[in-house]
């Protein structure tokens, strides 16, 4: 996959946001993409770049409210394929530990 991106949707809510953002990454389900969800957004990964707009633009959508913020940073390697979990391994092959904290 040569795309990876960082999506971040939310409502500009008080309350808990779990479930609106439930909302959004379900609606990846119908894309060709494939994500990891952490605490900070979702891991996007897919070869297409028409793709990935099309997946972000329809988790923006999936969310309710009044107001939502959507943040979408995108490493796009056009010259070989690599994958989230290659770039987290370079980084752990540097450290010599896999990239958490020890305790």
């Amino acid at each position: 996959m040569t795309v990876i991106a960082l999506l971040s949707v939310a409502p500009v809510i008080e309350d808990s946001m779990a479930g609106e953002i439930a909302k959004a990454v379900d609606a990846l389900e119908d894309y060709d993409v494939e994500y990891e969800t952490n605490p900070m957004g979702t891991v996007i990964e897919t070869d297409d770049i028409g793709e990935l707009f099309a997946a972000a633009q329809a988790a923006h959508e999936a969310v309710d409210g009044d107001r939502v913020s959507t943040v979408l940073k995108i490493d796009d390697k056009r010259t070989r394929d690599t994958s989230a979990a290659e770039k987290v391994g370079a980084v752990e092959a540097e450290l010599g530990r896999p990239p958490t904290s020890t305790d």
